[in-house]
């Protein structure tokens, strides 16, 4: 790096210093992907964004694929994308010693692809992905705080969408926060808050397990042939949106450079927390309730409105829940931000300037606002987040990072590296295209049950 990074203090404070010689410089680079943050910091961005509420669904996942199968795929699931995460960040790393840091997946797509793959293909993906992400936390964040108002008053009135507005409102408040390494307290908190609700989760599967309080232990698959078929891809589509990041680049982006190794050490903390919280969850919540399962396993927590746990501790679990999923929610909303950020404000006036600030507010309380309409009328969202899912995370964790890595390195064809990373292409696009089938299946059986703004 030497003459371009010589002194991490000395730098610009956005890591694109040479944007600032060029006219072209955007306001979304230059104000939301700032490069200030520490490796830890990154570690706390990377946990909030994949150790998720979605982890507390992997034990409906298992149903679909029982214990051997089940737990290979969390296995598989986790080597993989620590091994596309790292192989994405060395290519960042590759570009940013050769004086061009990528600050977003776009500019990967358009550098080393061409520029219509990061116009066309990449952005509309990357976008799709991140914002269905941000409905899918406003409606889970509505569903958890319905299920604490039954809890407290069986018969009470309220209805989902109403939730899901309350939630959302919290959402637009969070929203106003300027740039993503300004989270980086929020998403410090975030990652204590997904070891407590999983937790939660593991301690109460397992007391109800081990009590007469729980359904009979039964672990055989459900269904005919074609439903188990179509169940594992299902399935397979859950685990990977559930290890799905989409954001790679521009969480890289908030390194201070130099960025040399800072990635690997931020990948390592997150995995740690993965792993802890991926396995606890499944494996107890699956042993607890077998293939009664529910897509949450906290709905296993109450059995016709009756608490399988202290009423405290469910509330105390889905406190902690709400309130990690309005972190990862903002943190998924990064995407939009800096897209707004470049469309609208101006990078040649100040950060906090009348000029940027008042359309800053306005087109992020209108992106939060199109967000909580969505997941109010669509409360089957969890159906269309599994296409989201298969046609948006599996290209962008599974299969991009290892085409970028073969493109930039041009590893030898000889090489054990190119084939496992063909491999990789090969497997996951597969899988990608029969998931996005079985979850267009799913939606088309469960559109009967299809209402706007469903009290579910």
């Amino acid at each position: 790096m030497g003459s371009l990074f010589p002194d991490e203090k000395s730098e610009n404070p956005n890591g694109v210093q040479q944007l600032h010689h060029q006219n072209d410089v955007d306001a979304g680079a230059l104000f939301v992907l700032k490069s200030e943050g520490s490796w830890m910091h990154c570690g706390y961005h990377l946990t909030t964004s994949i150790v998720a509420p979605p982890l507390l669904s992997l034990p409906y996942a298992f149903t679909f694929l029982g214990w051997t199968a089940g737990i290979l795929s969390l296995v598989i699931g986790a080597l993989v994308t620590f091994y596309s995460y790292n192989l994405i960040s060395r290519v960042l790393e590759h570009y940013a010693q050769n004086g061009k840091r990528q600050l977003r997946f776009r500019d990967m797509a358009r550098d080393i692809l061409g520029p219509r793959w990061g116009r066309y293909f990449v952005g509309p993906i990357q976008f799709t992905v991140c914002f269905g992400a941000v409905v899918a936390c406003t409606l889970l964040g509505g569903q958890c705080m319905k299920a604490i108002y039954l809890l407290s008053n069986p018969n009470g009135t309220m209805k989902l969408y109403e939730f899901v507005i309350i939630f959302g409102c919290f959402m637009l408040i969070l929203a106003q926060i300027p740039s993503f390494h300004s989270l980086r307290h929020i998403n410090l908190v975030s990652l204590i808050l997904c070891l407590a609700y999983s937790a939660c989760a593991t301690v109460g599967s397992t007391y109800i397990g081990e009590s007469s309080k729980g359904p009979e232990k039964d672990y055989s698959l459900k269904g005919d042939t074609e439903n188990r078929l179509f169940g594992i891809f299902n399935a397979i589509a859950i685990i990977a949106t559930t290890y799905g990041n989409g954001i790679i680049p521009e969480i890289q982006a908030t390194l201070a450079p130099p960025v040399k190794g800072k990635m690997f050490k931020a990948l390592c903390v997150c995995y740690f927390v993965l792993i802890v919280t991926f396995f606890s969850v499944s494996i107890s919540g699956y042993w607890a309730f077998g293939n009664k399962s529910e897509g949450l396993i906290l709905s296993n927590f109450v059995d016709n409105g009756n608490p399988l746990v202290p009423t405290w501790f469910i509330y105390m679990t889905n406190i902690f829940t709400i309130t990690q999923l309005s972190a990862v929610g903002v943190v998924y909303l990064q995407p939009t931000n800096e897209v707004l950020e470049q469309t609208f404000g101006d990078p040649k006036s100040a950060e906090f300037s009348k000029r940027n600030v008042i359309p800053r507010v306005i087109s992020r309380s209108l992106a939060i606002t199109i967000s909580t309409i969505i997941a109010a009328m669509l409360p089957f969202f969890g159906d269309i987040n599994s296409l989201i899912g298969a046609f948006g995370f599996i290209p962008l964790d599974f299969i991009l990072p290892v085409i970028f890595y073969n493109f930039t390195f041009k590893p030898s064809k000889r090489s054990s590296i190119y084939w496992l990373n063909v491999t990789i292409v090969v497997a996951f696009s597969a899988l990608g295209a029969i998931a996005a089938v079985a979850a267009v299946r799913q939606i088309v059986l469960d559109a009967k049950s299809y209402r706007l703004f469903a009290n579910v």
